[in-house]
């Protein structure tokens, strides 16, 4: 089958999958596995024959053009920057026997402004998936970098994971709030990335469970933080980083329209409700981080299908904390 026929069905504007990129040499899992010991090691072995099962080949995704992306820019107006980077680097891989590669990219801004919002957006666009890293939960620094097999209960990490067990060579890993990893002195949870980061290092990637190197030098990396302050100058130097502001107000009330349109349509009960919101009520919306719309209008629409309005008023939001300031979600 030609491979340039294969388009990923999640890919919000289908962009084609070009080629087929090996991830991992056989031959070097298949002596690995002969020399582990008859007993123990059953997750190991595990680990072995499944990627000696689904073998090497991932498909790797390659744009044919640079994609209509109007609309991300209409839904994502605070990130116009970080957009103009994944449209420079499709532009460079189109037309091109080169794969699709994206510098690492931190996206460093308050809490709630939409940046894992985007990083899902740019997963749908590519079509690759998306695997989320978040740091601030982290316990064990081998989240990334998976822990040795000598320790019970170890596994790969998420990069292995997401390379090995996903169907592609360049999946979108999003490592949420880096700034909040906690390193200590016997190890650092953020210490994997310096290789992970760097194209020609991260072509010889080794799992500290698996120990056999994959090909993680196609995965397409972004960061999130609050504070820049708390990572390493050394990871900050090999990532564009872009500083997100909070929208606007005329950019707020945007995101609340699109939230609006999109939730409607994605239920079936949205036909109930008017097809678009009224001025007031975007007014009220845009007081609030993008993060918080959404739930304010899923608890506008209940509020509203209760009282039997097929509109939703300011007054089916949840109510003002405290009586002033933002909008709260007090019911």
């Amino acid at each position: 089958m030609d491979s340039r026929s294969l388009v990923p069905h999640s890919a919000q504007f289908q962009l084609p999958i070009a080629n087929v990129r090996q991830v991992f040499e056989p031959t070097e899992v298949e002596r690995k596995l002969a020399k582990l010991p008859g007993k123990d090691h059953d997750s190991l072995r595990t680990t072995y024959e499944r990627m000696l099962e689904r073998g090497p080949e991932r498909f790797q995704v390659k744009p044919a053009g640079v994609p209509d992306m109007a609309a991300l820019y209409e839904q994502l107006p605070n990130f116009t920057e970080a957009l103009d980077d994944v449209r420079r680097h499709v532009a460079l891989a189109q037309d091109s026997r080169d794969g699709l590669e994206v510098t690492p990219m931190l996206l460093l801004g308050p809490p709630g402004i939409g940046k894992t919002h985007f990083a899902r957006k740019v997963a749908d666009l590519l079509g690759t998936g998306m695997c989320l890293v978040p740091m601030s939960s982290m316990t064990a620094g081998w989240l990334l970098s998976g822990a040795s097999s000598q320790w019970k209960g170890a596994k790969p990490g998420k990069v292995f994971e997401a390379v090995i067990e996903g169907q592609y060579a360049n999946p979108v890993l999003v490592v949420d709030e880096i700034d909040k990893a906690s390193a200590d002195a016997q190890y650092d949870p953020l210490g994997a990335l310096y290789g992970l980061l760097e194209h020609d290092t991260a072509h010889s990637f080794i799992d500290e469970f698996a120990e056999v190197a994959i090909d993680a030098s196609q995965v397409i990396w972004i960061m999130t933080a609050n504070d820049e302050r708390a990572i390493p100058e050394p990871i900050l130097n090999r990532m564009n980083v872009f500083a997100i502001e909070a929208p606007d107000a005329e950019a707020a009330r945007r995101i609340a329209r699109n939230l609006y349109l999109s939730i409607r349509a994605e239920h079936g009960w949205g036909e109930r409700f008017a097809p678009e919101p009224g001025s007031d009520l975007l007014d009220a919306l845009a007081e609030l981080a993008p993060r918080e719309m959404r739930r304010a209008l899923m608890t506008g629409f209940g509020n509203a299908r209760l009282a039997g309005h097929d509109a939703v008023a300011v007054d089916d939001l949840p109510r003002q904390a405290g009586g002033k300031g933002r909008l709260g979600f007090l019911q």
